[in-house]
Protein backbone atom coordinates (compact mmCIF):
# COMPACT_ATOMS: atom_id res chain seq x y z
CA UNK A 1 0.00 0.00 0.00
CA UNK A 2 1.07 3.16 -1.03
CA UNK A 3 0.18 5.82 1.33
CA UNK A 4 0.94 8.69 -0.57
CA UNK A 5 -1.14 7.64 -3.19
CA UNK A 6 -4.23 7.76 -1.13
CA UNK A 7 -6.89 10.33 0.10
CA UNK A 8 -7.35 12.19 3.03
CA UNK A 9 -10.44 9.95 4.01
CA UNK A 10 -8.75 6.84 3.54
CA UNK A 11 -6.02 7.97 5.66
CA UNK A 12 -8.05 9.42 8.08
CA UNK A 13 -9.69 5.97 8.16
CA UNK A 14 -6.16 4.16 8.67
CA UNK A 15 -4.97 7.12 11.31
CA UNK A 16 -8.15 6.24 13.26
CA UNK A 17 -8.02 2.44 13.12
CA UNK A 18 -4.35 2.84 14.35
CA UNK A 19 -3.56 0.57 11.41
CA UNK A 20 -0.82 3.10 10.54
CA UNK A 21 0.66 5.80 12.68
CA UNK A 22 0.36 9.87 12.18
CA UNK A 23 4.98 9.65 12.02
CA UNK A 24 4.56 6.37 8.94
CA UNK A 25 2.21 8.52 7.39
CA UNK A 26 4.77 12.00 7.41
CA UNK A 27 7.77 9.89 6.45
CA UNK A 28 5.89 8.19 3.79
CA UNK A 29 5.62 11.99 2.26
CA UNK A 30 9.00 13.17 3.61
CA UNK A 31 10.60 10.17 1.27
CA UNK A 32 8.17 10.82 -1.64
CA UNK A 33 9.09 14.75 -1.41
CA UNK A 34 12.94 13.38 -1.40
CA UNK A 35 12.19 11.59 -4.65
CA UNK A 36 10.11 13.87 -6.90
CA UNK A 37 10.32 17.30 -5.95
CA UNK A 38 13.48 17.76 -7.80
CA UNK A 39 11.50 17.27 -11.44
CA UNK A 40 8.57 19.43 -10.00
CA UNK A 41 9.73 21.63 -8.16
CA UNK A 42 6.28 22.09 -6.34
CA UNK A 43 7.76 23.70 -2.83
CA UNK A 44 9.01 27.17 -1.50
CA UNK A 45 9.64 25.27 1.91
CA UNK A 46 9.58 21.98 3.84
CA UNK A 47 8.68 21.72 7.05
CA UNK A 48 10.02 18.51 7.92
CA UNK A 49 11.31 18.92 11.57
CA UNK A 50 8.55 20.61 12.45
CA UNK A 51 5.95 17.91 11.12
CA UNK A 52 7.67 15.14 12.65
CA UNK A 53 7.19 16.61 15.96
CA UNK A 54 3.55 17.25 15.44
CA UNK A 55 3.36 13.44 13.87
CA UNK A 56 4.67 12.16 16.95
CA UNK A 57 2.75 14.31 19.73
CA UNK A 58 -0.16 13.37 18.01
CA UNK A 59 0.33 9.62 17.94
CA UNK A 60 1.01 9.95 21.74
CA UNK A 61 -2.65 11.11 21.91
CA UNK A 62 -3.75 8.56 19.95
CA UNK A 63 -1.63 5.44 21.35
CA UNK A 64 -3.59 6.90 25.05
CA UNK A 65 -7.27 6.52 22.88
CA UNK A 66 -7.53 9.84 23.53
CA UNK A 67 -10.30 11.73 21.08
CA UNK A 68 -8.88 13.63 18.01
CA UNK A 69 -9.70 15.97 15.27
CA UNK A 70 -10.95 14.47 12.14
CA UNK A 71 -7.99 15.91 10.50
CA UNK A 72 -5.10 14.46 12.80
CA UNK A 73 -2.18 13.27 11.42
CA UNK A 74 -3.02 14.01 7.41
CA UNK A 75 0.34 15.87 5.83
CA UNK A 76 -1.19 19.07 4.17
CA UNK A 77 0.22 21.70 1.99
CA UNK A 78 -0.55 25.39 1.90
CA UNK A 79 0.07 27.68 -0.84
CA UNK A 80 2.76 30.63 0.12
CA UNK A 81 0.65 33.36 0.08
CA UNK A 82 -1.30 32.58 3.57
CA UNK A 83 0.33 33.57 6.81
CA UNK A 84 1.94 30.82 8.89
CA UNK A 85 3.07 31.40 12.22
CA UNK A 86 6.83 30.74 12.02
CA UNK A 87 7.11 29.98 8.84
CA UNK A 88 8.39 31.87 5.91
CA UNK A 89 5.36 33.64 3.93
CA UNK A 90 6.47 35.07 0.66
CA UNK A 91 3.82 35.00 -1.81
CA UNK A 92 7.03 33.43 -4.18
CA UNK A 93 8.17 37.29 -4.31
CA UNK A 94 11.50 38.91 -3.59
CA UNK A 95 10.28 41.89 -1.60
CA UNK A 96 8.60 39.43 1.04
CA UNK A 97 12.73 37.57 1.11
CA UNK A 98 12.89 35.98 4.67
CA UNK A 99 9.64 37.56 5.95
CA UNK A 100 8.21 35.32 8.62
CA UNK A 101 4.52 35.90 10.33
CA UNK A 102 3.80 36.43 13.71
CA UNK A 103 -0.05 35.05 13.46
CA UNK A 104 -1.74 31.85 11.44
CA UNK A 105 -4.32 32.95 8.70
CA UNK A 106 -7.97 31.92 10.75
CA UNK A 107 -7.84 28.86 7.79
CA UNK A 108 -4.65 27.34 9.46
CA UNK A 109 -5.58 28.18 12.49
CA UNK A 110 -8.69 25.70 11.97
CA UNK A 111 -6.57 22.93 10.16
CA UNK A 112 -4.34 23.21 13.23
CA UNK A 113 -7.54 22.52 15.62
CA UNK A 114 -8.06 19.81 13.23
CA UNK A 115 -5.15 18.23 13.65
CA UNK A 116 -3.52 18.90 10.06
CA UNK A 117 0.40 17.94 9.76
CA UNK A 118 1.73 20.95 7.98
CA UNK A 119 4.39 19.32 5.41
CA UNK A 120 5.36 22.60 4.04
CA UNK A 121 4.99 25.90 1.59
CA UNK A 122 4.28 25.49 -2.22
CA UNK A 123 4.98 27.64 -4.76
CA UNK A 124 2.82 30.01 -6.76
CA UNK A 125 2.82 32.79 -9.59
CA UNK A 126 4.47 35.95 -7.26
CA UNK A 127 1.82 37.45 -5.24
CA UNK A 128 -1.11 35.31 -7.30
CA UNK A 129 -0.65 37.15 -10.20
CA UNK A 130 -0.33 34.41 -12.93
CA UNK A 131 -1.94 31.39 -14.77
CA UNK A 132 1.26 29.07 -14.97
CA UNK A 133 3.69 29.30 -12.26
CA UNK A 134 5.83 30.88 -14.57
CA UNK A 135 6.17 33.99 -12.67
CA UNK A 136 7.42 32.62 -9.49
CA UNK A 137 10.22 35.20 -8.50
CA UNK A 138 12.07 31.69 -7.18
CA UNK A 139 11.38 29.02 -9.15
CA UNK A 140 9.22 27.47 -11.82
CA UNK A 141 7.32 24.39 -10.88
CA UNK A 142 6.25 21.60 -13.28
CA UNK A 143 3.45 19.66 -14.18
CA UNK A 144 3.66 16.31 -13.37
CA UNK A 145 1.84 14.81 -16.25
CA UNK A 146 4.60 16.23 -18.42
CA UNK A 147 7.65 18.13 -17.08
CA UNK A 148 7.93 20.39 -19.91
CA UNK A 149 4.56 22.02 -19.34
CA UNK A 150 2.91 24.34 -16.70
CA UNK A 151 0.86 23.11 -13.56
CA UNK A 152 -1.26 26.13 -15.00
CA UNK A 153 -1.59 29.08 -11.92
CA UNK A 154 -1.24 31.07 -9.60
CA UNK A 155 -1.82 27.89 -7.18
CA UNK A 156 0.41 25.63 -9.53
CA UNK A 157 2.53 24.69 -6.64
CA UNK A 158 -0.21 23.32 -4.77
CA UNK A 159 -2.21 21.75 -7.26
CA UNK A 160 1.32 19.86 -8.53
CA UNK A 161 2.10 18.80 -5.15
CA UNK A 162 -1.50 16.92 -4.80
CA UNK A 163 -1.16 15.48 -8.38
CA UNK A 164 2.02 14.29 -7.50
CA UNK A 165 1.46 12.83 -4.69
CA UNK A 166 3.75 15.05 -2.41
CA UNK A 167 0.73 15.94 0.01
CA UNK A 168 -2.67 14.60 0.79
CA UNK A 169 -4.16 17.67 0.35
CA UNK A 170 -3.48 21.56 -0.50
CA UNK A 171 -4.75 24.67 0.20
CA UNK A 172 -4.76 27.47 -2.91
CA UNK A 173 -6.22 31.27 -3.26
CA UNK A 174 -8.43 31.73 -6.37
CA UNK A 175 -8.78 35.57 -7.14
CA UNK A 176 -9.67 34.85 -11.27
CA UNK A 177 -9.44 30.84 -11.62
CA UNK A 178 -6.26 30.12 -9.40
CA UNK A 179 -7.11 27.20 -7.55
CA UNK A 180 -9.63 25.79 -10.29
CA UNK A 181 -7.21 26.00 -13.56
CA UNK A 182 -4.42 24.47 -11.70
CA UNK A 183 -6.53 22.00 -11.05
CA UNK A 184 -7.69 21.18 -14.17
CA UNK A 185 -4.34 21.33 -15.59
CA UNK A 186 -2.94 19.01 -12.89
CA UNK A 187 -6.21 16.56 -13.18
CA UNK A 188 -7.32 16.82 -9.61
CA UNK A 189 -10.28 18.31 -7.78
CA UNK A 190 -9.84 22.54 -6.87
CA UNK A 191 -12.71 24.32 -5.41
CA UNK A 192 -13.23 27.88 -4.91
CA UNK A 193 -16.03 28.90 -2.09
CA UNK A 194 -18.38 31.38 -2.60
CA UNK A 195 -17.20 34.92 -1.45
CA UNK A 196 -17.44 35.13 2.29
CA UNK A 197 -17.50 31.76 2.91
CA UNK A 198 -14.16 31.29 3.61
CA UNK A 199 -12.01 33.95 6.06
CA UNK A 200 -9.18 35.53 3.90
CA UNK A 201 -7.81 37.23 7.22
CA UNK A 202 -4.16 36.24 6.84
CA UNK A 203 -4.40 35.80 3.33
CA UNK A 204 -2.08 37.98 1.81
CA UNK A 205 -4.67 40.33 -0.44
CA UNK A 206 -3.89 40.01 -4.48
CA UNK A 207 -7.58 41.76 -5.44
CA UNK A 208 -9.54 41.98 -2.08
CA UNK A 209 -13.25 41.71 -3.41
CA UNK A 210 -12.05 38.67 -5.80
CA UNK A 211 -9.99 36.49 -3.26
CA UNK A 212 -10.84 32.92 -2.10
CA UNK A 213 -9.24 30.71 -0.04
CA UNK A 214 -10.63 27.37 -1.17
CA UNK A 215 -9.18 23.44 -0.99
CA UNK A 216 -7.13 21.43 -3.54
CA UNK A 217 -7.36 17.73 -3.47
CA UNK A 218 -7.60 14.48 -4.92
CA UNK A 219 -11.32 13.87 -4.66
CA UNK A 220 -14.73 15.32 -4.32
CA UNK A 221 -15.20 13.95 -0.84
CA UNK A 222 -11.66 15.33 0.45
CA UNK A 223 -12.47 18.59 -0.73
CA UNK A 224 -15.77 18.72 1.18
CA UNK A 225 -13.64 17.28 4.36
CA UNK A 226 -11.30 20.39 3.93
CA UNK A 227 -13.86 22.86 3.10
CA UNK A 228 -16.07 21.72 6.32
CA UNK A 229 -12.86 22.08 8.55
CA UNK A 230 -11.51 25.84 7.73
CA UNK A 231 -15.37 27.69 6.21
CA UNK A 232 -17.38 29.66 8.16
CA UNK A 233 -17.79 33.05 9.69
CA UNK A 234 -14.80 35.10 11.58
CA UNK A 235 -14.96 38.18 13.23
CA UNK A 236 -11.52 39.13 12.13
CA UNK A 237 -12.71 39.39 8.28
CA UNK A 238 -15.45 41.69 7.67
CA UNK A 239 -15.96 40.24 4.57
CA UNK A 240 -16.87 36.75 6.15
CA UNK A 241 -20.50 35.72 5.89
CA UNK A 242 -22.40 34.72 8.71
CA UNK A 243 -23.98 31.25 7.82
CA UNK A 244 -24.25 28.46 9.34
CA UNK A 245 -21.57 25.93 7.18
CA UNK A 246 -23.39 22.41 6.74
CA UNK A 247 -22.25 19.19 6.41
CA UNK A 248 -20.74 18.86 3.04
CA UNK A 249 -20.37 15.05 3.26
CA UNK A 250 -23.55 14.17 3.92
CA UNK A 251 -24.74 15.41 0.75
CA UNK A 252 -22.06 13.05 -1.17
CA UNK A 253 -23.98 10.05 -2.84
CA UNK A 254 -27.78 11.47 -3.04
CA UNK A 255 -29.11 11.38 -6.93
CA UNK A 256 -28.94 14.31 -8.96
CA UNK A 257 -32.22 12.99 -10.91
CA UNK A 258 -34.04 16.04 -11.91
CA UNK A 259 -31.34 18.72 -11.38
CA UNK A 260 -31.24 21.12 -13.85
CA UNK A 261 -27.60 21.83 -15.51
CA UNK A 262 -27.35 25.11 -17.75
CA UNK A 263 -24.82 24.94 -20.91
CA UNK A 264 -23.88 28.59 -21.69
CA UNK A 265 -23.51 29.33 -25.04
CA UNK A 266 -20.73 31.31 -24.59
CA UNK A 267 -18.27 29.40 -23.06
CA UNK A 268 -18.25 26.77 -26.00
CA UNK A 269 -16.17 29.37 -28.40
CA UNK A 270 -14.66 29.39 -31.18
CA UNK A 271 -10.84 28.65 -30.82
CA UNK A 272 -11.05 26.16 -27.84
CA UNK A 273 -9.39 22.92 -27.81
CA UNK A 274 -11.39 20.54 -30.04
CA UNK A 275 -10.50 17.73 -27.25
CA UNK A 276 -11.17 19.94 -24.16
CA UNK A 277 -15.00 20.33 -26.07
CA UNK A 278 -15.12 16.94 -26.16
CA UNK A 279 -14.34 15.60 -23.21
CA UNK A 280 -16.73 18.77 -21.77
CA UNK A 281 -19.55 17.60 -23.67
CA UNK A 282 -18.95 13.84 -22.76
CA UNK A 283 -19.16 14.73 -19.40
CA UNK A 284 -22.86 16.73 -20.04
CA UNK A 285 -23.53 13.33 -21.58
CA UNK A 286 -22.83 11.16 -18.36
CA UNK A 287 -24.44 13.85 -15.78
CA UNK A 288 -27.59 13.28 -18.33
CA UNK A 289 -27.13 9.56 -18.01
CA UNK A 290 -27.29 9.82 -14.10
CA UNK A 291 -31.00 12.09 -14.19
CA UNK A 292 -29.74 15.43 -14.79
CA UNK A 293 -31.53 18.04 -17.21
CA UNK A 294 -29.76 19.70 -19.66
CA UNK A 295 -30.72 22.72 -20.92
CA UNK A 296 -28.96 25.87 -22.88
CA UNK A 297 -28.42 29.08 -21.57
CA UNK A 298 -27.13 32.60 -21.79
CA UNK A 299 -24.58 34.79 -19.82
CA UNK A 300 -24.65 37.05 -22.41
CA UNK A 301 -21.90 39.71 -20.80
CA UNK A 302 -19.21 36.80 -20.72
CA UNK A 303 -17.30 38.48 -23.55
CA UNK A 304 -16.90 41.63 -21.62
CA UNK A 305 -15.55 39.28 -18.22
CA UNK A 306 -11.48 39.44 -19.24
CA UNK A 307 -11.29 43.02 -19.53
CA UNK A 308 -13.63 43.84 -16.41
CA UNK A 309 -11.72 41.25 -14.43
CA UNK A 310 -8.04 43.39 -15.50
CA UNK A 311 -9.17 46.54 -14.34
CA UNK A 312 -11.00 45.27 -10.87
CA UNK A 313 -8.10 43.21 -10.27
CA UNK A 314 -5.42 45.31 -11.18
CA UNK A 315 -7.10 48.52 -9.32
CA UNK A 316 -7.06 46.08 -6.19
CA UNK A 317 -3.43 45.05 -6.71
CA UNK A 318 -2.33 48.99 -6.94
CA UNK A 319 -4.00 49.52 -3.58
CA UNK A 320 -3.17 46.57 -1.94
CA UNK A 321 0.79 46.18 -2.82
CA UNK A 322 1.34 49.82 -1.77
CA UNK A 323 2.46 48.62 1.44
CA UNK A 324 5.29 47.05 0.02
CA UNK A 325 7.90 49.84 0.42
CA UNK A 326 10.98 48.76 2.01
CA UNK A 327 10.10 50.53 5.26
CA UNK A 328 8.03 47.80 7.52
CA UNK A 329 8.85 44.42 6.61
CA UNK A 330 10.64 42.64 2.88
CA UNK A 331 13.23 43.73 1.61
CA UNK A 332 14.99 47.56 1.51
CA UNK A 333 17.14 48.13 -0.54
CA UNK A 334 21.11 49.41 1.11
CA UNK A 335 22.01 51.85 -2.58
CA UNK A 336 19.72 54.48 -1.87
CA UNK A 337 20.55 58.58 -1.65
CA UNK A 338 17.08 59.52 0.00
CA UNK A 339 13.91 58.43 1.15
CA UNK A 340 12.34 58.62 -2.25
CA UNK A 341 14.82 56.61 -3.89
CA UNK A 342 14.98 54.04 -1.11
CA UNK A 343 10.79 53.06 -2.01
CA UNK A 344 11.82 52.90 -5.34
CA UNK A 345 14.36 51.12 -5.51
CA UNK A 346 13.22 48.84 -2.71
CA UNK A 347 10.03 48.15 -5.06
CA UNK A 348 11.70 47.90 -8.89
CA UNK A 349 14.61 45.15 -7.37
CA UNK A 350 11.56 43.40 -5.29
CA UNK A 351 8.87 43.40 -7.54
CA UNK A 352 8.81 40.76 -10.71
CA UNK A 353 7.85 41.87 -14.17
CA UNK A 354 3.84 40.91 -14.18
CA UNK A 355 3.45 42.40 -10.57
CA UNK A 356 5.41 45.52 -12.01
CA UNK A 357 2.71 45.52 -15.22
CA UNK A 358 -0.46 44.81 -12.96
CA UNK A 359 0.89 47.37 -10.93
CA UNK A 360 0.82 49.53 -13.36
CA UNK A 361 -2.14 49.07 -15.15
CA UNK A 362 -3.99 49.45 -11.68
CA UNK A 363 -2.95 52.87 -11.21
CA UNK A 364 -3.33 54.18 -14.31
CA UNK A 365 -7.30 53.09 -13.80
CA UNK A 366 -7.75 54.36 -10.65
CA UNK A 367 -5.52 57.87 -12.19
CA UNK A 368 -7.47 61.23 -12.15
CA UNK A 369 -9.51 61.60 -15.27
CA UNK A 370 -9.52 57.55 -16.28
CA UNK A 371 -11.17 56.54 -13.17
CA UNK A 372 -14.94 57.34 -14.54
CA UNK A 373 -14.09 55.91 -17.95
CA UNK A 374 -11.93 52.87 -16.86
CA UNK A 375 -12.58 51.30 -13.44
CA UNK A 376 -15.93 53.04 -12.67
CA UNK A 377 -17.09 50.80 -15.73
CA UNK A 378 -15.91 47.80 -15.02
CA UNK A 379 -17.73 47.85 -11.45
CA UNK A 380 -21.09 48.63 -13.22
CA UNK A 381 -20.17 45.33 -16.01
CA UNK A 382 -19.58 43.60 -13.38
CA UNK A 383 -22.92 44.21 -11.67
CA UNK A 384 -24.18 43.22 -15.45
CA UNK A 385 -22.22 39.51 -14.93
CA UNK A 386 -23.59 38.96 -11.46
CA UNK A 387 -27.26 39.57 -12.71
CA UNK A 388 -26.54 36.92 -15.66
CA UNK A 389 -26.51 34.17 -13.51
CA UNK A 390 -28.94 35.42 -11.36
CA UNK A 391 -31.02 35.44 -14.13
CA UNK A 392 -29.57 32.08 -14.87
CA UNK A 393 -30.10 30.37 -11.73
CA UNK A 394 -33.50 30.73 -12.10
CA UNK A 395 -33.36 28.26 -14.73
CA UNK A 396 -31.00 25.61 -13.69
CA UNK A 397 -29.18 24.44 -10.31
CA UNK A 398 -25.80 24.25 -11.36
CA UNK A 399 -23.90 25.71 -14.37
CA UNK A 400 -21.54 23.27 -16.71
CA UNK A 401 -18.93 24.65 -18.41
CA UNK A 402 -15.22 23.92 -18.85
CA UNK A 403 -12.23 24.98 -16.57
CA UNK A 404 -10.03 26.26 -19.33
CA UNK A 405 -10.33 26.50 -23.21
CA UNK A 406 -7.42 23.98 -23.57
CA UNK A 407 -5.12 21.52 -21.75
CA UNK A 408 -1.94 22.93 -19.99
CA UNK A 409 0.56 24.36 -22.29
CA UNK A 410 4.18 24.37 -22.44
CA UNK A 411 6.65 26.08 -20.49
CA UNK A 412 7.66 29.49 -21.94
CA UNK A 413 5.09 29.00 -24.56
CA UNK A 414 3.26 32.65 -23.31
CA UNK A 415 5.12 34.26 -21.02
CA UNK A 416 5.67 36.87 -24.16
CA UNK A 417 2.09 37.56 -24.73
CA UNK A 418 0.34 38.73 -21.80
CA UNK A 419 -2.83 38.88 -23.44
CA UNK A 420 -2.76 35.38 -24.50
CA UNK A 421 -1.36 34.26 -20.92
CA UNK A 422 -4.31 36.15 -19.03
CA UNK A 423 -6.91 34.26 -21.56
CA UNK A 424 -6.23 31.00 -19.91
CA UNK A 425 -8.43 31.95 -17.60
CA UNK A 426 -11.24 33.70 -19.55
CA UNK A 427 -13.64 30.55 -18.08
CA UNK A 428 -12.81 30.83 -14.62
CA UNK A 429 -12.44 35.01 -14.24
CA UNK A 430 -16.74 35.25 -14.43
CA UNK A 431 -17.19 33.25 -11.26
CA UNK A 432 -14.67 35.89 -9.37
CA UNK A 433 -16.49 38.97 -10.64
CA UNK A 434 -19.77 37.38 -9.51
CA UNK A 435 -19.04 35.98 -6.02
CA UNK A 436 -20.60 32.53 -6.95
CA UNK A 437 -18.92 29.21 -6.14
CA UNK A 438 -16.84 26.96 -8.43
CA UNK A 439 -15.62 23.56 -8.89
CA UNK A 440 -13.17 21.81 -11.24
CA UNK A 441 -13.02 18.19 -11.79
CA UNK A 442 -11.23 15.87 -14.44
CA UNK A 443 -13.33 14.77 -16.95
CA UNK A 444 -10.86 13.34 -19.73
CA UNK A 445 -7.44 13.13 -21.21
CA UNK A 446 -6.27 14.51 -24.44
CA UNK A 447 -4.24 11.92 -26.92
CA UNK A 448 -1.05 13.44 -25.60
CA UNK A 449 -2.07 12.60 -21.81
CA UNK A 450 -2.96 15.87 -20.16
CA UNK A 451 -5.82 15.92 -18.44
CA UNK A 452 -8.93 18.16 -19.15
CA UNK A 453 -11.06 19.99 -16.63
CA UNK A 454 -14.86 19.77 -15.83
CA UNK A 455 -16.04 23.41 -14.39
CA UNK A 456 -19.44 23.47 -12.47
CA UNK A 457 -20.66 26.36 -11.52
CA UNK A 458 -23.30 27.10 -8.67
CA UNK A 459 -25.74 29.24 -6.65
CA UNK A 460 -23.99 31.51 -3.79
CA UNK A 461 -23.36 29.48 -0.63
CA UNK A 462 -25.09 26.69 -2.36
CA UNK A 463 -21.45 24.38 -2.16
CA UNK A 464 -23.22 21.57 -0.55
CA UNK A 465 -25.18 21.06 -4.31
CA UNK A 466 -21.87 21.55 -6.48
CA UNK A 467 -20.02 18.70 -4.19
CA UNK A 468 -23.45 16.75 -4.82
CA UNK A 469 -22.82 17.01 -8.53
CA UNK A 470 -19.34 16.39 -8.70
CA UNK A 471 -19.05 13.60 -6.83
CA UNK A 472 -21.97 11.86 -8.45
CA UNK A 473 -19.95 12.49 -11.87
CA UNK A 474 -16.55 11.31 -9.89
CA UNK A 475 -18.93 8.02 -9.00
CA UNK A 476 -19.96 7.54 -12.68
CA UNK A 477 -16.17 7.67 -14.53
CA UNK A 478 -12.55 6.58 -13.23
CA UNK A 479 -10.35 9.93 -14.57
CA UNK A 480 -9.82 10.81 -10.85
CA UNK A 481 -8.12 7.66 -9.99
CA UNK A 482 -5.03 8.42 -12.85
CA UNK A 483 -1.85 8.82 -11.69
CA UNK A 484 1.14 10.71 -13.59
CA UNK A 485 4.00 9.10 -14.81
CA UNK A 486 6.19 10.17 -12.41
Amino acid sequence: MELTALTIHDLQGLLQRREVTAGQVLRAFLKRIAQEEGKVQAYMAVTGREALTRAARLDRRLDKGEQVSPLAGVPLAIKDVICTQGVPTTCSSKILEGFIPPYDATVMRRLDQAGMVLLGKTNMDEFAMGSSTENSGYKITRNPWDVSRVPGGSSGGSGAAVAADLCAGALGSDTGGSIRQPAAFCGIVGLKPTYGRVSRYGLIAFASSLDQIGPMTKDVRDAAILLRVFAGHDPCDSTSVDMPVPDYTAQLGREITGLRIGIPDEYFIEGMDAEVETAVRGAISVLESLGAKAERISLPHTEYAVATYYLVATAEASSNLARYDGVKYGVRTGKARNLLEMYMKSRQNGFGAEVKRRIMLGTYGLSAGYYDAYYLKALKVRTLIRKDFEEAFKRCDVIVTPTAPTAAFGLGEKTDDPLTMYLSDIFTISANLAGIPGISLPCGFTQAGLPIGLQLLGKPFDEATLLQVGFAYEQATEWHRRKPPL
